[in-house]
């Protein structure tokens, strides 16, 4: 594990029982979290991305089961050496006591199910402090939870750790989700969805605030999102998935201004453009496949109108674009036919490209 990984995904294969028949929802996925950067995992729903990070945090039910690969972890607990563990090998009793909340934490789509409707915010927000054990006193974790609801941006803190979920609104709610999520000082943030469920107002609101937090607390994040635009200013870096795979992986300006795989492209493609020039959305068209049995190929091959002969037999392996930069598609084999991306996209990098050129 290289000394900058704070995580480490290898070869990871999950799947889940589902009567007699096996859902293979994680396909040999590895990728990296390097401390203090934003990693976004991007992909429709069903490609695999939140269960990938259920599986980082143990949260798989009875139900799932993993085939193979590893979980590393580098905790760095103040005061103590940096112990690097594998989480796919400890219980659930261990990721309870030393690894949710305190190490890894996470920030769900929906405040209002992540929220007790019946406690009041400031209660939430200390609970976890006290059961950890990041305070000495309930006067302590107060303190504290009112300087976590100032640091995202919450006014009156000393009003609202005395209020109830239903008497904030939506985008008050999030902030307090992710005070919580701050509360044991975690190495990693895992933002699972976290402004979907908001208007485009709020949403913006909420993209600078984990953006803030960050250089502010400097933790590593994990973000989760089926849209790429969303996370266009807030990622470092980006891995695109599809089908239980990373299918492309690199720099944040490589995967937007030099996408490689088809799905990227159909994925930037579907963003919607900032300034209504484009005469329709685009879609990608047809569905997912299904994982109970996987293609034999490569799984977008069906979708694709790239795809050549060789996608529906063999998946392809990831090919090395730069040092940072790999994409799983046989249109970069040497002996493939040179193919250029949809012309729409073509044109929006170019305009991208053009507004950088001129700021």
């Amino acid at each position: 594990m290289k000394e900058n990984r704070i995580l480490e995904v290898n070869h990871l294969d999950l799947s889940f029982r589902l009567g007699s028949e096996v859902n293979h929802v994680i396909r040999d996925v590895s990728f990296h979290l390097n401390q203090g950067e934003t990693l976004a995992i991007v992909g429709e729903s069903g490609s695999g991305k939140s269960v990938t990070t259920k599986a980082i945090l143990g949260m798989i039910d009875e139900n799932g089961f993993l085939g193979k690969g590893e979980i590393l972890f580098r905790s760095s607990q103040k005061g103590k050496d940096d112990e690097i563990v594998d989480l796919t090998k400890k219980d659930k009793k261990y990721m309870q006591k030393n690894v949710r909340g305190s190490r890894i934490a996470i920030i769900f789509q929906d405040p209002m199910t992540s929220l007790d409707p019946t406690m009041t915010i400031g209660k939430q927000i200390m609970e976890s402090m006290l059961e950890h054990k990041k305070v000495a006193s309930k006067k302590e974790a107060m303190a504290k939870t009112i300087q976590l609801l100032d640091l995202v941006g919450i006014e009156q803190p000393e009003k609202r750790v005395k209020q109830y979920p239903h008497q904030l609104s939506g985008g008050m709610r999030q902030r307090v989700v992710i005070a919580i999520a701050l509360a044991c000082e975690p190495d990693v943030l895992i933002a699972d969805e976290p402004t979907t469920a908001l208007d485009v107002t709020i949403q913006s609101q909420i993209l600078e605030l984990i953006k803030d937090l960050q250089k502010k607390t400097g933790v590593s994040i994990i973000f989760i999102t089926h849209d790429l635009g969303v996370v266009a200013n807030v990622a470092d870096r980006v891995a695109v998935m599809y089908a239980g795979k990373i299918v492309e992986e690199g720099l944040a300006a490589e995967i937007y201004y030099d996408p490689r795989h088809p799905y990227t492209w159909g994925l930037l493609s579907s963003i919607p453009s900032l300034d209504g020039q484009d005469e329709e959305i685009y879609s990608i068209p047809g569905t997912p496949p299904n994982l109970i049995n996987p293609p034999k190929g490569d799984a977008f091959a069906y979708r694709s109108e790239y795809a050549l002969e060789i996608d529906f037999e063999e998946q392809p392996p990831m090919f090395q674009i730069s040092d940072t930069h790999f994409a799983a598609s046989w249109l970069l084999h040497p002996s493939a036919p040179k193919v250029d991306m949809p012309v729409v996209l073509a044109k929006r990098i170019a305009a991208f490209n053009e507004r950088r050129s001129q700021e």
